[in-house]
């Protein structure tokens, strides 16, 4: 077994203080993605992960790209006949996380998914690249294949059955919203006595904000 135990480091690049912070989450959080995007050292800002609870019970988790954030919640697109969205289906109790390392920081959401409406599914599939249309109608997500040919020849089959035609948004493909109802933010500190504020929504649907121990 590979011992792991000496893998450590200092966190000392910001701090997360009340005075400091807005009322509500998505100002904090549009601060953040920005300042994240800015500092660089990350590839894909966007970058989360997805956890749910499937059907067997299990929990699971998968990164998936953030597509579109504002007041009501946060947006990503998928197959809804794959496993994650039957998941989100029979339970759309989820969990959303964003680890920015060269920040030191985490963004922990939770929420309540649903599908978007067919008409924002569209807009958004329409600004897709032609061969990333293609694939969302070619995988069958989830499901056992039998080889990569069998993709790639599908895929082949596809362009020159649409070629010089448009691409539609097949209907078992579109987007979740995640409305967040606790958002918790995580900035490294150092001796491991991190910054944790979190904010949770209330039935006045005002945010309350408590600072967590670390």
């Amino acid at each position: 077994m590979e011992d792991l135990s000496n893998y450590r480091k200092s966190y000392e690049k910001s701090q997360l203080l009340e005075d400091t912070i807005p009322e509500d989450p998505i100002n904090l959080f549009h601060k953040w993605f920005h300042e994240t995007q800015e500092f660089g050292g990350v590839d894909e800002v966007n970058a989360m992960t997805v956890a749910t609870i499937g059907m067997d019970g299990f929990p699971k988790s998968r990164v998936v790209l953030l597509k579109k954030y504002d007041e009501e919640g946060f947006i990503f697109y998928t197959n809804y006949n794959s496993e994650k969205g039957k998941a989100i289906v029979y339970n759309p109790h989820i969990c959303l996380s964003f680890f920015w390392h060269n920040m030191e920081r985490q963004v922990i959401i939770k929420g309540i998914a649903e599908k978007t409406s067919e008409t924002i599914s569209d807009n958004y599939f329409n600004t897709r690249p032609e061969g990333s249309k293609l694939g969302a109608i070619v995988s069958a997500q989830s499901e056992v294949i039998p080889s990569r040919d069998y993709l790639d020849n599908k895929l082949n089959e596809l362009e020159s059955t649409y070629e010089g035609q448009a691409i539609l948004r097949p209907k078992n493909w579109g987007g979740f919203l995640v409305k967040p109802i606790e958002v918790e933010f995580w900035q490294g500190r150092p001796n491991r006595l991190h910054d944790r504020i979190r904010y949770k929504l209330q039935d006045d649907f005002n945010w309350k904000i408590d600072r967590l121990s670390p």
